[in-house]
């Protein structure tokens, strides 16, 4: 997969992707990174990127020229087609689903606004979908670009030295929470590891497993429960919970 990014601070990018399970994809191939400054495709002595909005207001939004010459140079590095994805809080929830749908393209390109924005003419010619990571709002894009540039990238076949640990994630599979894991020390002042857990017994340890990412979705994100289509033994396995969790609370 390649990767480019339209950035006012494409070192930012280039250093946050190149730790971890998204440098190791890079070290292994798997992962193309480029980013691209608006600054460099501006013209004048300032090289200015943005302006005053029409009608008034605080802060400054981003030029249409600069990003279009930008775009086009990022264009022609490669020639398969790409998205173009302005990473915005007015945008399409980031969910895995929609990771998992990002991370199977050959290629994408990423847009990173600044101050109040980007003009809106830039946006609607040249933008394909906008997302969001979240309900609030930061100084600029290159942070939720590093989220999904992370997001996307360990899901590449080969980044993760175990396949099976992407499927069992959060939100993975049927949409739930993750278990409760563990390690050693197994006796800890803050408590022991379940006996379950270290009984052998495969059958009874992914039954555990189940029941917590059951009863911790329904104590965290009730609202997933809704989407799961729990199966019979799903719903008896989330009231054993429930029944247990309620007698501890009245203890």
């Amino acid at each position: 997969m390649r990767i480019d990014v339209l950035t006012l601070f494409p070192e930012f990018i280039a250093q946050a992707a190149a730790v971890g399970v998204v440098g190791r994809a890079q070290e292994r191939g798997l992962i193309a990174l480029q980013g691209w400054n608006p600054r460099d495709y501006a013209e004048g002595n300032y090289r200015r990127v943005d302006d005053r909005p029409f009608g008034g207001g605080p802060g400054m939004v981003m030029m249409i020229e600069p990003l279009r010459r930008c775009l086009a140079a990022a264009r022609q590095a490669d020639e398969r087609p790409a998205p173009v994805i302005y990473l915005s809080p007015q945008g399409q929830p980031l969910t895995q689903p929609l990771v998992r749908e990002l991370a199977a393209m050959p290629r994408m390109i990423l847009l990173c606004g600044r101050y109040e924005g980007v003009d809106e003419r830039f946006l609607e010619a040249e933008v394909d979908r906008e997302i969001s990571i979240g309900d609030y709002v930061l100084s600029g894009g290159e942070l939720a670009a590093a989220v999904l540039i992370d997001a996307v990238g360990r899901l590449q076949e080969g980044a993760l030295n175990d396949a099976d640990s992407a499927i069992q994630d959060s939100f993975e599979g049927d949409g739930l929470l993750d278990c409760p894991h563990y390690t050693h020390p197994s006796q800890h002042a803050w408590g022991d590891v379940p006996a379950v857990l270290k009984s052998g017994n495969h059958a009874e340890i992914a039954r555990w497993r189940r029941q917590q990412s059951l009863g911790r979705t329904w104590l965290r994100r009730p609202d997933l429960l809704d989407e799961a289509g729990l199966s019979r033994a799903d719903r008896a396995l989330l009231e054993a919970f429930r029944a247990e969790h309620a007698a501890r609370g009245q203890k």
